[in-house]
Order: C-alpha cells, then structure tokens, then sequence
C-alpha cells in the first residue's frame, strides 16, 4: 500500500518547501509562520494544509499538537532563520537570536518525527569555523538522529536558477539520507522558463497570449489556463533607458562609465541571461532585469524561476508578493529531496 506520511512545516513562508513535499506524495498537514501575507497564500494555494500564523519562539508544541487534533506527525520541515546565530566556544548559547532555531529543535524533540529537513543559506556550514554546523549535528543526534548534511544546487533539479541551500537531513531509523542525484543533464535555462510570458501585463486570471515553447513551460502550465501575477511595472523614462544600454546577461560594466554609479551596489544593472539558469533572486530589490525587457521580472516570472507552477496564486501586495517568492524554496529542488526521502522511509 501507498503510505502517505505526515508533515509540519515550520517557518513556511507561503509554501515553496510544502509544494514539493505535496508533489512526491506526502500529507502537509500544518504550515506556521509569523508573516500573516505569507501564511494567507500557504492556505490559499494548499487547499488540504490547515495553516498558523505565530511566533514559533513562544508557540508550545503543546498548541501546535492541539491544532492538529493529537495527529501523529512524520516529517518536519522548514528553513529556521539563522542568520543571527550567537555563539560562544563550540556551541549555540542560550540566546534570543537562536530561540527560532531552538523552537525548530523543540519540535522535533517532541514529535519525535521519522525524520526532518532543514534548510538555510550555504554560509550556515561556515559560521564560526563550522560551529553551529556542528552544534546543529550535535542537537539532533543527541534526539537519535543519523544527521547529514550537504549544499545543493537548484539547478541540478531542473529549476531555471543557480540558487544554493544547506539542506541538513536527520532520519531516526539509523538510515542516512541519500541526497538526490542531478534530475537533468542539461540546465533549464531563463528562455526555456520565460520566454512565453509577454513584455507587458495580463489581467489577472487572463488568458496565455501564446503556446508553450519548452518542456519546462509546459510544467509549469499543468492544472491551470490562465495567468495570475503578471503585473508589470512601469519604470521611469530613464531607467528604461539605461537599460536598454545592457545587452542579454550584461550588467552595469557594459554601461558608459558616468552612468556606472548611478546605483551604488555591484549587482546593480544586471540584465538576466537568457541562455543560462538565473541567478539567485532575492526578495525583491529592483536590481535585476529581465533578460529582453526592459523591466524587472514581474511576480509570475520570479514565480517561475523558483520553479512555482502558474497554478499557485501569491496574495498580498505586489511588494509583498515578491518578498515570499525571494523568500522560497524552489518547488523542484524540494520535490527532488522529498522524493528521496519517501523512498528511505
């Protein structure tokens, strides 16, 4: 039989990490997170997910059980921000930067799942000469896990964006994780995710204005006809014109010099290459361009290369919306890790 396991996810954002657990076949039973936005278009987009909105530092898992009706769980997942890690010799202090992380490792202490996945940015295996690596590793197999580590790359997995996550997998079975191989031979390029999507607006739920023109278009049109979060903007007169002046994966060295430090950070000006994967996008900052036009990548296009389908509808404002796209995990890369662990469970 078809076993379907069980998950929370904790910190889910609008629902990147879940989307690929959904897809391989797992029940996401609960989505929490502080950011009201976010956790709105987790629940409207993952219709069988119930979805929290709380500060997971002081939420017990004595509530969070009571929210799932004392249902067993399987699996945690999610992306704990650790950016502020605060350290002192070989371990992780008790600290109000770490009580995020810790809530993370609470959770897991409680329900006792089969296994969990973490995720964060590369950089946290390198913090304080690999110490909160470590601290992390001791942390879980001190709960019994086998804890394994290691950096992928999005791209491998079929997503059009050169985007690097620390996944830290913990398995309670004495197994250890095997992470997924690379699912294509060749990069999913900009084009290839792009290039059916019009210079300018769709109205929202409007019509595709062309057939797909790649395989990995195709994908992401399954279970939907219409378009959602292709709203525009408008840039001024001048910052249209400067660039225009970038050529497709130029940036601000290909301007003259006098407009070169018209923005004051070094990735300013970029145009995307539409031969390559993209690189990482972020949440929203107006830096980057569309690799032929003469804007920045509308929400849908973001969407895109995040590997979102053209089904999961962003809510809020526009600004908002870019923030929990920028924010994700790559749908592909999460169903390529959740795939694997199905398997081992």
């Amino acid at each position: 039989m078809n076993k379907s396991y069980s998950v929370l996810d904790l910190f889910c954002g609008c629902g990147g990490l879940s989307q690929g657990f959904l897809d391989a076949g797992f029940n996401v039973v609960l989505g929490i997170d502080n950011w009201k936005d976010a956790v709105e278009t987790f629940k409207y987009n993952h219709k069988n997910s119930d979805a929290l909105c709380a500060d997971l530092s002081s939420l017990s898992p004595d509530e969070v059980k009571k929210r799932i009706n004392g249902s067993k769980i399987d699996v945690i997942i999610g992306g704990p921000p650790c950016q502020g890690f605060s350290i002192a010799g070989k371990r992780i202090v008790e600290d109000k930067r770490n009580d995020l992380y810790k809530s993370f490792v609470r959770m897991v202490a409680y329900f006792k799942p089969k296994a969990f996945v973490l995720e964060n940015v590369p950089n946290i295996l390198s913090i304080g000469e690999g110490t909160v690596r470590d601290a992390i590793v001791k942390d879980f197999s001190d709960l019994g896990y086998k804890v394994v580590y290691k950096v992928l790359l999005a791209s491998d997995y079929g997503v059009p964006q050169n985007r690097k996550r620390a996944i830290f997998v913990g398995m309670l079975n004495g197994k250890e994780f095997e992470y997924p191989q690379k699912t294509v031979q060749d990069f999913v390029t900009t084009i290839d995710a792009l290039s059916d999507l019009p210079e300018s607006s769709i109205s929202e739920g409007g019509q595709y204005p062309t057939e797909p023109q790649s395989d990995y278009q195709r994908l992401m049109r399954k279970n939907t006809s219409c378009v959602h979060n292709h709203d525009i903007t408008i840039h001024t007169e001048q910052t249209q014109r400067i660039i225009a002046m970038v050529p497709d994966g130029g940036n601000y060295k290909d301007l003259p010099f006098e407009l070169q430090k018209t923005r004051k950070v070094h990735i300013a000006w970029t145009r995307l290459n539409s031969k390559k994967p993209s690189f990482t996008i972020d949440t929203g900052h107006r830096h980057h361009f569309h690799y032929k036009y003469n804007r920045i990548p509308t929400v849908r296009e973001s969407a895109r290369i995040q590997s979102f389908r053209d089904s999961f509808v962003f809510l809020g404002s526009k600004t908002s919306q870019y923030k929990q796209v920028g924010n994700a995990v790559p749908c592909l890369l999460s169903y390529a890790i959740a795939s694997n662990l199905k398997k081992m469970l």
